[in-house]
């Protein structure tokens, strides 16, 4: 089982997030905070990349840049977190399901008002 935050908003579908690691944040750092829409976190992230790649020397730069990756992996998914919180995304559920289709399809039988909003919004 893995586990999911739901963030909820009034008016906008819930967004489920996964927990924990995150190989595209390891690979690709600020690309895939931009993809999540985590705009500030990527800025930051990306700055301080460019500056321990440019003040470093090449080797010390490279083992920099992989901590950065280890780093960039585990805490991505708090830094979309942190960014779906300054849009106005509330916190509501930990869930835990196999995928993201069964943590909705809990979510939704926890919670049967979003079943009314979500039939608004797609009719």
């Amino acid at each position: 089982m893995k586990s999911y935050t739901a963030h909820l908003k009034l008016d906008c579908p819930p967004v489920l997030l996964l927990e924990g690691w995150s190989w595209g944040a390891a690979a690709f750092g600020p690309f895939w905070l931009l993809w999540h829409h985590a705009w500030v976190p990527a800025v930051l992230f990306g700055a301080a990349v460019m500056l321990v790649l440019v003040l470093l020397p090449p080797g010390l730069g490279a083992v920099f840049g992989l901590a950065f990756g280890v780093l960039a992996g585990l805490l991505g998914r708090d830094a979309v977190r942190w960014s779906l919180e300054r849009r106005g995304y509330l916190l509501t559920h930990v869930l835990a399901a196999r995928d993201v289709d069964s943590a909705l399809a809990r979510l939704l039988h926890a919670r049967a008002d979003l079943n009314a909003s979500l039939i608004g919004q797609l009719g």
